[in-house]
Formats: C-alpha cells, structure tokens, sequence
C-alpha cells in the first residue's frame, strides 16, 4: 500500500485536482463529524428521546436521529469552506446509494 498512490486514486474518484482541495475536504469531514456527535445529546433531548425513556434503544435511536443533522451540517459546512459543489455531489451519491435518491430528486427540481 502506498499512501501517495491511495490518495492520487481517491482524487481521481472524487474529481479533485489539488491536494489543497483534498485537504479542505478532509477538514470538513472531521468538523461536520465532531460538530453531529456533539449536538446529538443536545437533539435528542430536546425531542425529548432519553435513556430513561428507551433504555437500551437509545444509542441506535440516537444515532438514527443524527443522521439527517449530519448530512444537513455536510453541505452547509462544505459551503463555508468552498466546496458546496463537491459536497452537494457526494450528498446526492451517498443519498442515491441508500436507496433515498428521491430525495436528492427532490431538491434539484426545486
């Protein structure tokens, strides 16, 4: 394994021409990770989904909960840093993968 030819082929997948670009992107992964994983306590007490209230169903629920949180801080977070358009793409591919293209559908007619 070469980690040089890794990323030269991961580049190539994604359509990215710089490794500024390249890093930019990783950054936004790891802001938009961190930022789901710390606002998902905050969510789901907010709507009202405890550990009192569902007992060993509360990590799966809550993870299910952020989900949407996360794809919405993706874009959102890609845009502040310039890369709305490849993060929009990546949206639209992870959407289409799991079978919910209908709602990428759903926003390019809009």
């Amino acid at each position: 394994m070469n980690p040089v030819y890794d990323m030269k082929k991961l580049k190539e997948r994604w359509g990215i021409t710089s490794n500024y670009q390249l890093t930019i992107i990783f950054i936004v992964f790891a802001i938009t990770g961190s930022l789901s994983a710390y606002l998902s306590k905050p969510f789901t007490k907010y709507i009202g989904l405890t550990k009192d209230n569902l007992s060993y169903f509360y990590l799966p629920v809550r993870l299910i909960a952020i989900f949407p949180i996360y794809q919405v801080l993706l874009v959102l977070t890609g845009f502040l840093f310039g890369q709305f358009t490849f993060f929009w793409w990546f949206e639209k591919k992870m959407l289409r993968s799991m079978k919910l293209g209908f709602i990428a559908d759903w926003f390019e007619k809009k």
